[in-house]
């Protein structure tokens, strides 16, 4: 059976989908820029968000005290060594909030991963009240010459989340933020997580519906992972009862129930994440992404369904 997305997988998977935009594997480098975040800052809040250390997800080589193109430069060896196939790049501007300054400075950060020689695009990761008017008119002057997609964290729907996690704004700022992005024609991305504290399965299940709604191109999902050096982590290891954490064969079943309602159009770029061992404070939690996926894959076969069986367009 072919699937809406053109090829066999049971999900619009992302590989497949730089493969058809590229016609080939494309690589992302990791950048970071030196940028914060309002609710670090003290502009919305302090301390950042309650589950965030930048740190269990920057590769080695990522350093703000370098330039934007030493980064690629080091970014592209290092995949080189463990993606052969890959031979263009995306820079992937990660640590974060990569909006969140003037624009005139924006431009400088920006132009040397568009001027670089292998790579193809840019990946903006940034919040949903770090963009306005003049910035989306700037990235969407690139969307025109460039592969350029901007990526929310949205998190969650809750706002009862997003304020018990110190995200310092609330889901419709979201909407608007998307929306604004989507009219300009820019390719658009939004990043939620399973698992937020005192979020129960079936109020994370009724998200699907409404995520759905998004004009969005590309989504990631994760699990809840209790990262060390964090707010979140504090309040873990005090009082652990607190936490209730899928098991990782229960979290492919949820997950699998979640993507029968998405919207099948939406490229799921990851549905499950993993920190190096040395950040991780779940006992729980062994087994590597690449594992994952394959019992995703698995599982899809033997329950006979894909993304999007069971959505319903409104």
């Amino acid at each position: 059976m072919e699937y809406p997305w053109g090829h066999q997988r049971r999900f619009n998977a992302y590989s497949n989908y730089f493969i058809k935009t590229f016609g080939q594997r494309v690589q992302k480098v990791s950048i970071n820029a030196g940028f914060t975040c309002p609710n670090r800052d003290g502009l919305v809040s302090s301390g950042g968000c309650t589950f965030c250390n930048n740190q269990s997800f920057n590769p080695s080589y990522c350093d703000p005290k370098k330039s934007v193109t030493q980064q690629i430069e080091e970014g592209i060896e290092f995949h080189r060594v463990r993606y052969r196939r890959a031979t263009k790049y995306l820079a992937y501007f990660q640590a974060f909030s990569n909006t969140y300054a003037p624009l005139e400075k924006l431009k400088e950060i920006y132009q040397p991963a568009l001027d670089h020689k292998d790579v193809v695009g840019i990946v903006v990761g940034t919040r949903p009240d770090c963009i306005d008017d003049e910035k989306l008119d700037f990235f969407a002057q690139i969307a025109k010459e460039k592969y350029l997609i901007i990526e929310y964290g949205v998190e969650s729907c809750n706002d009862a989340s997003l304020k018990a996690i110190n995200r310092g704004h609330n889901y419709q700022t979201s909407v608007d933020a998307i929306q604004k992005t989507h009219d300009r024609g820019i390719k658009t991305g939004a990043h939620f997580i399973f698992g937020l504290p005192g979020e129960s399965k079936e109020e994370m299940m009724a998200m699907a519906p409404i995520i759905s709604k998004l004009p969005i191109d590309n989504i990631k999902f994760h699990q809840l992972q209790i990262i060390t050096d964090t707010k979140m982590g504090e309040e873990y290891l005090a009082n652990p009862e607190k936490f209730t954490f899928f098991e990782p064969e229960e979290y492919v079943d949820f997950f699998i129930d979640f993507a029968e309602q998405l919207n099948p159009n939406f490229v799921i770029e990851r549905f499950v994440n993993e920190v190096p061992a040395r950040f991780n404070l779940q006992e729980n939690w062994k087994m590597r992404n690449d594992q994952l996926l394959n019992l995703f894959e698995k599982r899809l076969e033997e329950r006979d369904t894909w993304q999007g069986r069971l959505y319903k367009e409104e």
